[in-house]
């Protein structure tokens, strides 16, 4: 399925036209090479996995979060609601699915009321076959593995800023999702070294809230748990329209001895580039009012955006920076206050953006037939 890209050429032309498009024959060889290695390295180690292992049984989990965003003095109120569900089918199969019911409540001028519309989404539905502890396949629609922050920071519940990175829609696609086929996994290379990577493919999908593009890409990372750095590398390149490329770069870093996130990207592609670096510490260490610092953590990010050459309504359309700064109170782990100030510079205005607002997060089996 990752030689898709060429698909749709006749199997006589197949080597003029690959030669002939550099960055298409650059990225089937790449999404092909990090198939291969996954299935040679997944069948080597395949019997080292573990075949005692308990009955997975169905989860249901939700966020929901309550945000008021002051955006240059006018109040935003945004109610979210994001169910997600987890189905094992057997010990090797599992459907993961998750919507979004949000809306984005605002003053009409001369009225004191707030008005919005309710936008529904599904930002995942796919079906994975997990062969074994190096190797997941999914399909349908799945969150576009570009750089990290889009699968692994998303989600209200998780974010230490409630704002989105400036250059989170590059390499993402319509509503950060794919459509398509991807490829999964992780091995040691050695005792100090752990290697991750994703390989994928998209299909166009024109049909809103399900919209995707055409593209195919990957991403590599590589972990040192000693140090507790991840460092990684993606790259996209787009099959429909001006057959662009995108490619980024991110880490994430965790010092051992204190409760300290330090994580940033870096984007290009032909719609702008930019960067964001973000740092979350949590003052548990410090000896005063420790039951109340325990639970306090103080966030700062700051970013740039450069335009492009071609525009993206989801994009600044002019360069921009955001200096931004958080503090979040933690009452239990599921359940916490957010709230941030920052200040965005362009010239178009600069401007003063505040939020405030609680998180929330609930996780339940779902044991209806499920046997002991």
């Amino acid at each position: 399925m990752l030689y898709a890209p060429c698909v749709d050429v006749h199997a006589a032309g197949l080597r003029s036209r690959c030669l002939g498009d550099r960055p298409r024959a650059l990225t089937i060889i790449f999404c092909t090479v990090i198939f291969g290695l996954a299935l040679l390295f997944s069948s080597s180690l395949w019997a080292q996995e573990e075949t005692d292992a308990p009955k997975p049984v169905p989860i249901l989990s939700a966020g929901t979060a309550f945000v008021t965003n002051f955006e240059g003095g006018s109040p935003h109120l945004n109610p979210l609601f994001a169910p997600v569900i987890l189905i094992p089918l057997g010990s090797h199969w599992l459907i993961e699915s998750r919507a979004t019911f949000e809306s984005d409540l605002s003053q009409p001028p001369g009225s004191s009321e707030f008005h919005g519309e309710v936008e529904k989404g599904v930002d995942y539905a796919q079906l994975d076959y997990i062969a074994n502890r190096f190797l997941t396949i999914a399909a349908g629609r799945f969150l576009t593995p570009f750089n990290i922050y889009n699968e692994r920071y998303y989600p209200v519940w998780i974010r230490n800023l409630q704002s989105d990175p400036l250059i989170l829609p590059i390499g993402l696609g319509p509503s950060n999702a794919s459509t398509g086929i991807m490829t999964r996994g992780g091995f040691s290379m050695s005792q100090k070294v752990e290697l991750n990577y994703a390989a994928f493919f998209s299909t166009l999908i024109t049909v809103s809230p399900m919209d995707s593009s055409r593209f195919a890409g990957g991403r590599i990372g590589l972990y040192l748990p000693d140090q507790r750095v991840e460092l990684g590398g993606s790259f996209q390149h787009l099959l429909q329209d001006e057959r662009s490329n995108a490619f980024g770069f991110y880490f994430a870093w965790q010092p051992p001895p204190v409760p300290l996130d330090v994580r940033g990207e870096y984007a290009r592609s032909n719609q702008g580039s930019g960067y964001w670096i973000e740092s979350a510490y949590r003052l548990s260490q410090i000896a005063v009012w420790h039951d109340v610092l325990r639970k306090t953590q103080v966030v700062a990010r700051v970013q740039q955006f450069f335009t492009g050459t071609v525009t993206n309504d989801v994009l600044p359309s002019v360069n921009t920076q955001v200096f931004e700064f958080g503090l979040n109170y933690y009452f239990h782990d599921n359940f916490r206050a957010v709230s941030s100030y920052g200040r965005r510079f362009s010239s178009q205005g600069n401007e003063n953006v505040w939020t405030a607002g609680f998180t929330y997060r609930f996780v339940m089996p779902m044991l209806l037939g499920a046997s002991k």
